[in-house]
């Protein structure tokens, strides 16, 4: 359960005055959370990371197949593609790979070279279909994303280059530097830098409309709905430990009083302030929370990869071990490790995610699950799926064959027209990869013709 740590976190009352002595001596002590943690997994985000490094591949694939003109490809060339793309395949292991998901990959054989080509199914591309429609729908959101981002700088300015990484995470498209910079000289400004020869994006105006933070929003709904101390959630997170997570009586005092540390806002230019002072790091150290707290919440998943947001740490004052300062704060952020054999680390807002799936997902969101759930699909499904369109096929023939003889020889021609004809539409329509193909043998429909009569 998400909860604020108003009252969970609240020390004991001290039972002696010696006890009141050494407690207070300790919680003065106990200024800031401790330094080194012990990472705890959380089977439920690691498991999602799984997957997502099964579909990571799949969609590596399939950019491969959608990049040729006729959008097929030999299933003998995969092996050279994915050595160059650093797939970790073996010789003729990646060809073997695509069988193990026929909703998303269609193997034939081509009918005049002869060989074995590669598609993609009429599912797959529906799935690519939704997710352009997704992306083109929540394109005004992704505008007002990009400018939140770069308000978030201390300079108002960002690369092109790292934006253009987590162009995805942020649903900006792949043409975003014409279809949404230039696109918006009223918001956005792109220019080339003489000392670095970079190209940037900055802000033109910042909005204080747009300076709001998503965590403060939820402190407003918290205590609307739930009546908490206002001086309470002021400054706090909403924390959720991982399953497992040992929470001593000392770390518990500690980050109750991390949860009344005040702080800066991201938005908030601290150019102008002393930042000398041990009260100003402690602000600091706080606001870079809040800031990759904020950071999450401009995603579309709520999740991004540790190498991208330090891309942004120079521009947002962000600390430079990000690991060892995310693993402080495990109740806020899961650093997880899988996906790409240890060497990805993914950041998640916890309180962003129930039982592996989004709280509050968006469209584009459940679009990119789409094909996750397609990759999840079981061979024998798609063999049982065959089966059964066969089955009804069979069934149609049958039907045919015990119409009275003379009817038969009559409209048999007709018959055949009709199929025909149904069987061109389909094959115009793209259907030939889900359908059996349901012709059928004029000797074979006479001979049943003989036997009947």
């Amino acid at each position: 359960m998400l909860v604020f740590t108003s009252n969970l976190l609240k020390p004991c009352r001290p039972l002696s005055l010696f006890h009141d002595f050494t407690s207070k001596m300790l919680m003065s002590q106990s200024t800031s959370i401790p330094k080194k943690q012990e990472r705890v997994r959380d089977h439920g985000f690691d498991n999602y990371m799984e997957i997502e490094k099964k579909t990571r591949k799949v969609l590596k694939f399939q950019s491969l197949i959608l990049s040729q003109p006729s959008q097929t490809l030999p299933t003998s060339r995969f092996d050279s593609l994915a050595r160059r793309l650093g797939l970790g395949f073996k010789e003729n292991e990646a060809a073997a790979y695509l069988l193990k998901f026929p909703h998303v990959f269609e193997i034939y054989e081509h009918p005049v070279l002869r060989i074995l080509f590669c598609r993609l199914t009429r599912k797959a591309l529906l799935q690519i279909d939704k997710e352009k429609e997704a992306l083109i729908a929540q394109l005004p959101d992704a505008v007002t994303r990009l400018r939140k981002l770069l308000m978030m700088s201390n300079t108002g300015r960002l690369r092109l280059e790292h934006v253009r990484i987590a162009r995805k995470e942020f649903g900006l498209p792949d043409d975003f530097e014409f279809s949404v910079i230039l696109k918006y000289p009223e918001f956005f400004r792109l220019f080339d830098a003489r000392e670095t020869r970079n190209k940037y994006i900055e802000i033109v105006e910042r909005d204080p409309k747009l300076a709001v933070c998503a965590i403060e929003r939820v402190r407003e709904r918290e205590y609307r709905q739930k009546g908490l101390d206002a001086e309470d959630i002021r400054f706090s997170f909403i924390v959720n430990f991982p399953p497992g997570f040992k929470i001593g009586k000392y770390y518990r005092i500690a980050v109750w009083k991390w949860q009344r540390v005040p702080y800066w806002s991201p938005y908030e230019d601290v150019s102008g302030y002393d930042l000398r002072s041990l009260e100003a790091q402690k602000r600091m150290e706080k606001r870079a929370v809040s800031t990759i707290h904020e950071l999450l919440s401009l995603t579309v998943e709520k999740k991004i990869s540790l190498e991208r947001i330090a891309h942004f740490r120079m521009a947002m004052n962000l600390p430079k071990k990000l690991k060892d300062f995310l693993l402080q704060h495990q109740g806020i952020f899961y650093v997880s490790t899988r996906g790409n054999y240890g060497k990805l680390h993914t950041v998640f807002l916890r309180e962003a995610y129930r039982k592996g799936e989004l709280i509050e997902p968006n469209d584009l969101y459940l679009a990119r699950r789409k094909l996750g759930e397609l990759v999840l699909l079981s061979s024998r499904k798609a063999k049982v799926e065959k089966d059964l369109v066969s089955y009804r096929r069979d069934r149609e023939v049958d039907d045919i064959l015990c119409v009275r003889p003379d009817y038969m020889e009559n409209d048999f021609e007709d018959f055949r027209a009709e199929d025909e004809i149904e069987h061109n539409e389909k094959g115009k329509d793209g259907l030939d990869s889900d359908l059996v193909s349901d012709n059928i043998d004029e000797n074979e429909v006479m001979d049943e013709k003989e036997d009947i009569v």
